[in-house]
């Protein structure tokens, strides 16, 4: 009954229905005019106006077991969460877009919230983009940003409430080259109707990203972004954060291999203190009959205790779910040995997957994915913990998947010593219908 109401009310297998992380850039070609899900989807208003309208339903249920990595705490928890998101998309002449998308992220269970668990309704993206030519766009409005392959700055699709920033956006592009600068400001987000802070330049982020494609096989970026935040806290303490981000990142493909390298110097002030910061990350894959196996490591730098130097890495804005969903660690003062296998089981792609975590500096604590240091530094001890990940997803047809994903965190040294020696476990199974 599923399928048939799927094929019927949703779409004809002759159609293109190709679903981005960001709505806006969907490729949508449908062939079969007189469907019912066309005449939902899409409007011809003339000849060259066209207004369409898509959405999603994202349903999670999350569960932890020893969240703090300590028995003696009551730390087994699960949730409910809920995410609701309708969009229209206007096109006018190849000239002129406006799209609007709409957000209800809600969440049952859990007692104690934070900014991305909850936000009852709210304008996920708004804005305009005015085409000039072939090669320039203007892009004015609220919007989700990926740059990259996301290290640095990201939607956050993992956590329940996506990342929005207010900005302006000038974008080039040809067949090679694709060049974007912008300023934005990212929206605080709150659990209400309508209510998010927005234009609050406390904090601020600025940047200039290049990509460009050598070859079929050889690609890099060079970046420089530029972000301001007030009253931030690191080890060293609590001052205004002015700081620029220097990176370049290579990647393609090489002898049957996949590559993705980036490498990140950071540097500005700190209050009284400068800034020197960096991190380096590897990535290599190699596809294989049955599946793929894949190796990730990256270094990233962490405080020395020095009162006129910070050495903090800020992992700006990255996805929530950095290292899994279980998101227990942030890149900041981290080094990490990740491998990986990935291969599809009939209708199921299965992925496998084990990280290694130590602290670069001991004289640095252990940072959350906001960027909060969650784990002080109470010891000389460094190495953090080992995670085991499984993540099993069907996709049932082009609109409706599921995946069920889980966790293991074995506490090492580091957390033993700090009072956190139990074994954390988790849960999160998801269910997404696209529109």
């Amino acid at each position: 009954m599923i399928y048939v109401f799927s094929v019927f009310c949703f779409s004809q297998e002759s159609d293109i229905l190709d679903f981005s992380l960001l709505r806006q850039n969907d490729n949508i070609k449908m062939d079969s005019p007189d469907s019912f899900y066309k005449k939902l989807k899409q409007i011809q208003l003339s000849e060259t106006t066209i207004l369409s309208f898509g959405g999603s339903y994202r349903f999670q249920t999350e569960a932890f077991i020893n969240e703090q990595f300590d028995t003696s705490m009551d730390q087994t928890d699960y949730w409910f969460l809920n995410r609701f998101q309708l969009h229209s998309h206007l096109k006018v002449a190849n000239k002129f877009e406006f799209f609007a998308e709409l957000n209800s992220s809600l969440i049952t269970s859990k007692t104690n919230l934070v900014p991305v668990d909850r936000d009852e309704l709210s304008f996920n993206q708004l804005f305009a983009k005015y085409r000039f030519n072939q090669n320039w766009n203007l892009l004015v409005g609220r919007q989700n940003v990926r740059l990259g392959s996301g290290r640095l700055v990201d939607v956050r699709e993992g956590p329940n409430v996506r990342l929005s920033f207010d900005m302006a956006q000038l974008q080039y592009t040809d067949e090679n080259t694709t060049v974007t600068a912008f300023h934005a400001i990212p929206v605080q987000q709150q659990e209400g109707i309508f209510d998010n802070d927005a234009l609050e330049d406390n904090e601020t982020l600025s940047a200039l990203y290049w990509t460009q494609n050598w070859t079929a096989k050889t690609n890099t970026d060079i970046y420089l972004l530029y972000k301001t935040e007030d009253n931030k806290t690191w080890n060293l303490g609590t001052a205004d954060d002015k700081r620029a981000s220097f990176g370049v990142r290579h990647f393609g493909k090489w002898k049957g291999l996949n590559y993705n390298n980036e490498f990140v110097y950071q540097f500005g002030t700190f209050g009284d203190a400068n800034i020197n910061a960096w991190t380096i990350s590897f990535n290599i894959e190699k596809p294989l009959s049955f599946g793929t196996i894949g190796l990730k490591t990256e270094a990233i730098s962490g405080d020395n205790n020095s009162t006129s130097s910070l050495n903090t890495f800020d992992g700006l804005y990255p996805r929530g779910a950095y290292f899994g969903r279980v998101a227990r660690f942030g890149p900041s003062n981290l080094i990490d040995f990740h491998p990986y296998f990935d291969t599809k089981l009939g209708a199921i792609i299965l992925e496998i997957d084990y990280v290694a975590f130590w602290r670069f500096s001991t004289d640095d604590g252990v940072y959350g994915p906001p960027l909060i240091l969650d784990y002080p530094s109470v010891n000389n001890e460094r190495f953090i913990g080992n995670q085991i990940g499984v993540i099993a997803s069907y996709e049932f047809n082009r609109h409706l998947n599921f995946e069920l994903e889980s966790n293991v965190i074995f506490p090492g040294a580091f957390l033993e010593e700090s009072g956190l020696g139990d074994t954390l476990y988790h849960f999160v199974f998801t269910t997404e219908l696209k529109l």
